[in-house]
């Protein structure tokens, strides 16, 4: 994938430039997943984030209207800046937008939440392969048995991305990851994935299916797209979030998400 700037990378969203995924652009710097809501139920979401921290990293919380991030990059306009959004209304996706310019409520509040494309950067840097990187794919995306604690209208089940390690770079992995915590930090599972109620690697729920070859071992992560579960389980009457795979590209440099 071609090297862009963060800017660069929001101006060609914000030009209408789509692409499949974000996952390996403008390596080095963090992405985010977004959720949009009404003032309404925002406390309720803040509160099923801080439950839920590792599904959930908060980056940043906007006021109610609130369009720009700035401590999240410069010149960001979340209403144009991704490279596709989710409306959903009542619980069901009603379309996929490439701007939501003529969706915006001067109500919505913007929840900017850690992604684990940040820590794939970090992984690759010390030698572990990313696969669905080179071959310009999606992480795969798969909904688990295990149920999260609700908050208000919002609950589900946890939502896991997972990439196929070679054994000996497992441990790495966790040591890279765990000091992320603010993109979702150390895996929450390794190996069998029926024992966290995935049944079939080959059909994940989001993202592509993985190329996996022997001597990988199924390593996952939580993901990000949990809070679109709780999204879809509300069936509030409006909410906006990135398409799986389409995140906002952000200033934060990653290695200043270590420990931070």
């Amino acid at each position: 994938m071609q090297h862009l700037s963060p800017r660069q990378a929001r101006l060609n969203a914000r030009a209408n430039q789509t692409i499949a995924t974000t996952s390996g652009m403008s390596l080095g710097y963090a992405q985010a997943n977004i959720v949009i809501v009404p003032k309404e139920y925002a406390l309720d979401f803040y509160r099923f984030c801080t439950l839920h921290p590792k599904a959930c990293p908060l980056l940043y919380v906007s006021e109610a209207g609130e369009t720009s991030a700035a401590s999240l990059g410069e010149d960001i306009d979340i209403r144009t800046d991704l490279h596709g959004y989710h409306i959903i209304r009542n619980g069901t996706a009603e379309l996929e937008s490439s701007s939501i310019a003529d969706y915006w409520q001067d109500d919505f509040v913007t929840f900017y939440i850690g992604c684990s494309f940040s820590f794939e950067e970090s992984l690759m840097s010390h030698g572990i392969n990313m696969p669905h990187i080179t071959a310009g794919q999606n992480v795969p995306m798969y909904l688990t048995d295990r149920e999260l604690t609700p908050a208000g209208v919002f609950s589900g089940h946890l939502v896991v991305s997972m990439r196929a390690l070679a054994s000996r770079d497992v441990v790495k992995a966790v040591q890279i990851t765990s000091s992320m915590h603010r993109v979702h930090g150390a895996p929450v599972h390794i190996g069998d994935p029926t024992q966290i109620g995935i049944h079939n690697l080959e059909a994940p729920e989001f993202g592509d299916p993985p190329a996996l070859t022997d001597g990988m071992l199924p390593t996952f992560w939580a993901c990000g797209v949990t809070t679109q579960q709780a999204i879809y389980n509300s069936k509030i009457p409006i909410a906006i979030t990135h398409a799986p795979g389409k995140m906002l590209v952000t200033d934060i440099v990653n290695a200043d998400l270590h420990f931070s």
